[in-house]
């Protein structure tokens, strides 16, 4: 009777023409624009194409003896699952992919999905997210914020090589050029913690030897930006910056929503955004034997939601991915010439430099351990002990 609250019909992909008013304004989804007039099924195929998380019923119990559901508290974990789903995508099948009903999909789409499953060994599952959040103050079935997802993805990303991002959290709303350089530039790993983390990277992120993590070069950036726009209610001094950021090619949307009550952002029209909600409750969906996922129930088909931006809760994080340094460079060009120089009451801050009031910048690495997947959370209090040693020498 309690998930029953938490049910919803799935309508089909049609409701979407009658959900979108007439308009000749443009909309905007993920750094692409669309008119309506001219090319909604575009529109609607590019909405549907992003990978849908929602609440899910019947997997097994996170830590051997907790919730079996995660309906009613986890909607912010999913709406961090669906940002990162959307950066693995941009890098491994490109923005402009397509997801079609039916359709047989490239290796690395089912890859990616396997990443998500509702299992202990997948490495960005509901287990794991709301098992490292435990490091991060918050009790499996408590309910995250914004930054408390950003840094539960930093944390677990360190573990998955296949994926080899760099993720940065800014830190006072500042993004510091020279430190995200820095990060993703590090040196790939010593062949010597590659072998010794091999068993862990197999077994507890179900990839093969293959792995994408151990070449030199600059390393994708997932960068994540809390933010807290407004004490109770979004300041109106900031929405046309927040709308420029649905604009840019790298954007990944932004997490947010209303007091325990989270949504993706995907885009806007005029001043709605537009934006999943995970707030539907299906059943636990595994992979085949072959290793595919029926993926149906991963893209939604139903009317997009809408909300006017004056009625966002002010504590959001925007995210980006850069591909590339090029991309990088072209963000911070975008920001400064459509946020910075805009804006009286700036956003966010870019800076070139590292505050000198800060603690030295060390790229966060992943702790030396060989375990199996089962023991992948445990094996993270390595990390946060180093983190608190960190933190004392700092002070």
């Amino acid at each position: 009777s309690v998930l029953s609250r938490y049910e919803n019909q799935i309508t089909i992909l049609s409701d979407y023409l009658e959900e979108f008013p007439e308009t000749d304004e443009p909309v905007w989804i993920l750094g692409r624009q669309h008119h309506l007039n001219t090319d909604k099924s575009k529109l609607l195929l590019d909405i549907s194409a992003r990978l849908w998380f929602t609440y899910r019923r019947k997997f097994s119990p996170i830590g051997g003896t907790g919730p079996s559901s995660d309906a009613g508290w986890g909607c912010m974990l999913r709406c961090g699952q669906m940002m990162l789903a959307q950066a693995l995508i941009c890098r491994h099948l490109g923005r402009d992919w397509q997801w079609e009903k039916h359709k047989k999909q490239p290796e690395e789409y089912h890859r990616i999905l396997r990443c998500f499953l509702d299992r202990k060994d997948c490495c960005y599952s509901i287990h794991q997210m709301a098992q490292m959040g435990v490091g991060e103050g918050k009790s499996i079935g408590e309910w995250f914020g914004p930054n408390t997802v950003a840094q539960v993805l930093k944390k677990l990303a360190l573990f998955d090589e296949w994926n080899s991002l760099a993720v940065y959290v800014s830190m006072d709303n500042t993004v510091v050029i020279e430190d995200i350089k820095k990060m993703c530039w590090s040196p790939a790993q010593s062949s010597s913690v590659a072998h010794s983390s091999a068993h862990l990277h197999r077994s507890a992120l179900g990839q093969n030897k293959n792995t994408a993590g151990l070449c030199p070069g600059w390393k994708p950036l997932l960068l994540i930006i809390p933010l807290r726009l407004g004490i109770n209610h979004i300041n109106p001094v900031y929405i046309d910056a927040f709308k420029e950021c649905f604009k840019m090619p790298q954007s990944l949307g932004a997490l947010g929503g209303k007091p325990n009550n989270a949504y993706y952002f995907i885009g806007f029209l005029g001043n709605e955004l537009i934006y999943l909600d995970p707030h539907t409750t299906q059943s636990f969906v595994d992979s085949e034997e072959n290793g595919t996922v029926d993926d149906q129930s991963f893209h939604c088909q139903q009317a997009p939601h809408r909300m006017k931006i004056m009625n966002l809760d002010p504590s959001v994080a925007l995210g980006f991915f850069c591909k590339e340094e090029c991309d990088f460079d072209n963000w911070c060009s975008l920001v400064q010439k459509e946020i910075l120089k805009q804006q009286s009451l700036r956003m966010f801050e870019l800076v070139q430099k590292h505050p000198p009031h800060w603690p030295p910048f060390i790229p966060p690495t992943k702790p030396e351990v060989t375990t199996t997947g089962a023991e992948l959370i445990e094996s993270t209090d390595k990390l946060f002990e180093l983190e608190e040693e960190f933190e004392i020498l700092s002070v």
